[in-house]
């Protein structure tokens, strides 16, 4: 009994680190210049043109451990329109999806003149996923009516919606994920949980004189899960340093979960919630941006066999504004 609540809490918990598997799972990675992957009005919102790519791996010593990559572009287009398009592969198991997002964002300017950022974004995001669910290898002799030992996969459509303002120094941001409920059809109605949809709100404030050799940046992120009533926080804290080839950078990242699960602990019933820490470093050369992410799980139950290891390559290219914005806004400029 002590084994099966033991795994029952690890694949709790680390359902959890990506916090619901519909869409793509949330990480880190929003951290490593990435806004646009989870707020959609962050589309074209910067003063230059994105392009990222992520690959994250979890315990290489483990088959068929969790993974995800994604790829992910954004631009201006005039001077007020947005447009950005999304690609993911997101694996866990035995259970697999894949899926795109095209995004369109309108951007309002109130500041007086194009030195100043007072900007307020709404970002639309309309995304297909595909799950897949593979039971060719389950087990045929331990039979379950619900196991049909085939590949199963299911297709729906959905709707991502969000709010970002940026003033200056201060950048804030609302989203709204999988707006519309809908049926995957590739489990039993009493697992089914019909895209649970999300609330995401997250702000930062860039600390330092704009042009300074070092600036900071504290930040957070709540997210709110309507049909499970879960809830995780992120506390960030990034720091920058400006070098003639262009910045270092690094931070540190704290997640908690509100919720927990028990498990036996000997003879005693404990209690465990979500906590990993993360650190991350990255260079900005010229155009290029190169991140690396690593996150560990905090607990007495937990794999032994490393934490989460994830790469994050971009390049900015020409469009959006000629010159950045005169403040110290690393989400924009």
């Amino acid at each position: 009994m002590k084994i099966k609540k033991t795994y029952f809490i690890l694949l709790f918990l680390v359902t959890q680190l990506g916090f619901s598997q519909d869409g793509i799972p949330f990480y880190s990675d929003y951290l490593s210049d990435n806004l646009y992957l989870l707020h959609p009005s962050m589309a074209g919102a910067a003063a230059h043109n994105q392009i990222r790519l992520t690959a994250r791996q979890q315990w290489f010593d483990q088959n068929e451990a969790p993974n995800l990559q994604t790829l992910s572009f954004n631009a201006r287009i005039g001077e007020r329109s947005g447009v950005g398009a999304i690609v993911f592969n997101d694996q866990n198991g035995y259970h697999s999806q894949t899926g795109g997002y095209l995004t369109y964002a309108h951007h309002i300017m109130f500041s007086r003149s194009e030195a100043d950022l007072n900007q307020l974004s709404f970002g639309l995001s309309a995304g297909i996923i595909q799950s897949r669910l593979d039971e060719t290898q389950f087990d045929p002799n331990d039979f379950d009516p619900i196991i049909a030992g085939i590949i199963q996969s299911s297709s729906y459509f959905n709707i991502d919606a969000g709010v970002s303002y940026n003033f200056l120094d201060f950048s804030g941001h609302f989203t709204v994920k999988n707006i519309i409920f809908q049926n995957r059809s590739i489990f039993s109605e009493e697992f089914e949980n019909n895209n649970q949809r999300r609330y995401i709100l997250s702000a930062a404030y860039a600390i330092g004189r704009y042009g300074s050799t070092w600036a900071y940046e504290p930040s957070f992120l709540f997210q709110f899960t309507e049909r499970t009533g879960e809830q995780t926080i992120d506390v960030n804290f990034k720091a920058y340093r400006n070098m003639d080839f262009g910045q270092l950078w690094g931070g540190l990242s704290y997640r908690r979960s509100f919720d927990g699960a028990e498990f036996l602990d000997g003879t005693e019933i404990s209690d465990q919630k979500l906590q990993y820490v993360t650190p991350i470093v990255g260079i900005n050369y010229n155009n290029f941006m190169f991140a690396y992410t690593y996150s560990y799980q905090i607990g007495n139950i937990k794999f032994d066999s490393g934490g989460f290891h994830q790469i994050t390559l971009g390049y900015d290219f020409l469009g959006g504004r000629p010159e950045p914005y005169d403040c110290n806004c690393p989400a924009i400029n």
